[in-house]
């Protein structure tokens, strides 16, 4: 590759729930477009994440956490839209979390193992192992599951080894015209992420009391001069999980609505006006036409 050359390339970012795919997406291009908590499956939709290093265009794509239960529509869609970016990526990165091994990371091994394309291993959370020495014996391990794998120890949290891993994935972009402006960093809209941003700040808020059945769209996005007006709705499945958001004197309501404006204001970089409230939609994550009009491809 000549210094002018271009390469570009889709990097699927690919493994269980709550392995720490979307703080690695994150931190990677340096700026938060996926929302993040402790709570499995926070993530539920692709979310793509462009960085820029020179000539080189690397076109992150953060996927649900893979899992075998598929109960409802919408978990069928998250699984559907996790698969099929291993199938069209030009790279994947498998993220492991720490020295965990189970059914989830070999249901994710048994997809990865019908492509052949790069494979990079991505043993995150290295910074909460306690012991450092049982960190070896588990890369041979993974040596053994996987041929002619890549491995790269990580914390994407404290920002360890990043450079490296950035490095690996370069190493194997395909020489391709870069795709995207070298400015953009998403093809997502900023309404999409405002309702990211609030469904955050519902589960943050809620913690154990919080409803699975629970999702967010944005009524309203308005601009009149420096100020942008949002309504966003939280839809939930049964009254009493309604009751559980709001809160007692609608106070929890009220924290998820000021939580969610100082941070939706420091991403568009303007005032903002929100409104949230709560509708009962019984049954919205088995319906395809309310899980269209939240952005899910059916």
């Amino acid at each position: 590759m000549n210094e002018n050359e271009e390469k570009t390339g889709y990097i699927g970012i690919v493994g269980k729930p709550n392995a720490g795919k979307s703080t690695l997406l994150n931190h990677l291009i340096g700026q938060k477009l996926c929302i993040t908590s402790r709570k499995p499956q926070t993530s539920r939709h692709n979310i793509l994440g462009i960085k820029q290093v020179h000539n080189c265009q690397l076109i992150f794509i953060d996927t649900p956490g893979m899992h075998e239960d598929q109960v409802t529509k919408l978990n069928k869609i998250m699984n559907k839209s996790a698969k099929n970016t291993i199938i069209d990526a030009d790279i994947v990165l498998f993220v492991l979390d720490r020295l965990d091994w189970d059914s989830k990371d070999k249901y994710v091994v048994k997809h990865l193992k019908k492509i052949n394309r790069p494979i990079i291993c991505v043993l995150n959370k290295v910074d909460l192992i306690k012991d450092k020495n049982l960190i070896l014996p588990h890369i041979e391990k993974l040596r053994n599951i996987f041929e002619n794998v890549t491995i790269v120890p990580i914390s994407a949290l404290k920002k360890r080894n990043l450079g490296t891993l950035e490095d690996e994935i370069i190493t194997r972009l395909p020489c391709k015209p870069n795709f995207f402006p070298r400015d953009q960093i998403s093809d997502r809209s900023e309404r999409f992420f405002c309702a990211e941003i609030v469904r955050e700040k519902v589960i943050r808020q809620l913690g154990k009391e919080l409803p699975y059945q629970t999702s967010v769209d944005i009524e309203r996005f308005e601009v009149r001069g420096n100020v942008t007006f949002i309504d966003a709705c939280v839809f939930v499945e049964r009254q009493s999980q309604k009751k559980i958001i709001i809160g007692e004197r609608g106070q929890k309501l009220k924290n998820i609505g000021q939580a969610a404006r100082i941070d939706i204001e420091k991403f568009i970089q303007c005032k903002v006006m929100l409104n949230v409230w709560i509708k009962v939609r019984n049954g919205w994550s088995n319906n395809e036409d309310i899980l269209k009009s939240l952005s899910f491809e059916i």
